[in-house]
């Protein structure tokens, strides 16, 4: 099975797990971290252009996960993510990076956030490299081997 065929598989699985999980993932901590790895994710290049921003705001909109929290507020946060990594992009991601880190040392949270990063990051039909590093510097920011997500 070809590489893509794996992660587009795994990201479908990742979502299920998400959904079985959702009335676990209420948590301030939670949609904070989410929408740092959201923002972290579209960024991974360095930069976020229009359309990318719109897409991930259009998948962060649509995902039944994060339908535990007001539409409004997510797209607030998000954009104020990536308004941190477009002013400077090492500082802000050194940021968001602690705030994913928040859930650490709740596993359920904290594998949900790399598992929507992967999903967001895999949602274009390329889960490149920059997007892989971004997730797998994550997973050490919650403590997480980035292995068990095959990063």
């Amino acid at each position: 099975m070809a590489l893509w065929d794996r992660l587009k598989d795994s990201a479908v699985t990742m979502q299920g797990q998400l959904v079985a999980k959702k009335n676990d993932l209420k948590s301030g901590a939670f949609r904070d971290a989410s929408m740092a790895m959201c923002a972290l994710v579209a960024a991974a290049d360095g930069s976020i252009d229009a359309s990318e921003r719109r897409r991930v705001a259009s998948l962060i909109a649509t995902n039944d996960v994060l339908q535990n929290f007001p539409a409004d507020d997510l797209q607030t946060r998000f954009n104020d993510y990536c308004q941190k990594l477009s002013t400077d992009f090492d500082f802000g991601k050194v940021s968001i990076l602690q705030t994913i880190g928040k859930v650490q040392k709740k596993p359920t949270e904290a594998r949900a956030v790399i598992q929507i990063g992967i999903v967001i990051g895999g949602a274009d039909g390329d889960f490149d490299k920059t997007e892989q590093a971004v997730v797998r510097e994550a997973c050490f920011a919650v403590g997480i081997d980035p292995a068990e997500f095959d990063l």
